[in-house]
């Protein structure tokens, strides 16, 4: 065998050797992106800050969750009242889960990935949308319609970020 041969050879295991590195590095990006797009306690990774996605449609009202009762979804941790309601979160989390990634639905319509009030929530054609405060609550339901048109243009740039 040439030396450029062996010199090719050896060039091509190195690239093959390092393909594990550069994909691992590369879910790590992705992960690190997903996590980003989720409102989420970063030393905890809690969701809607521990209190139960399930209770919003069920209950009709927010209600902490129990550390008992938890499941993880698209990055983050959630908590539920009971086993019952996690496992109704499990059989179909995007039904149960926050809209824009738990973020403020009015904040996401202005542009903005702003903080929540768990008590300040909506439930919209089964969909579960939060907001920064009373205040802005009460904007929100002034428009729903046009400031779901709003975010829903405005989250898949703000979702990345």
């Amino acid at each position: 065998m040439t030396t450029n041969a062996q010199t090719a050879l050896t060039r091509i295991a190195r690239l093959l050797a390092a393909l594990p590195l550069a994909a691992a590095l590369m879910f790590g990006a992705i992960a690190a992106v997903q996590a980003e797009a989720m409102n989420i306690d970063k030393s905890t990774g809690l969701a809607i800050e521990g209190y139960d996605p399930v209770a919003y449609f069920i209950d009709d009202k927010p209600v902490k969750g129990d550390p008992m009762y938890t499941a993880e979804h698209n990055g983050a941790v959630y908590r539920f009242a009971s086993a019952e309601h996690r496992d109704m979160f499990n059989e179909n989390p995007d039904k149960y889960a926050p809209q824009y990634g738990g973020y403020c639905a009015y904040g996401v319509a202005k542009g903005v990935k702003a903080a929540i009030e768990p008590e300040q929530f909506t439930v919209v054609d089964g969909k579960l949308y939060l907001n920064y405060n009373a205040s802005v609550q009460k904007t929100w339901r002034k428009d729903i319609p046009g400031y779901l048109a709003q975010a829903e243009e405005k989250w898949p740039m703000l979702g990345e970020n």
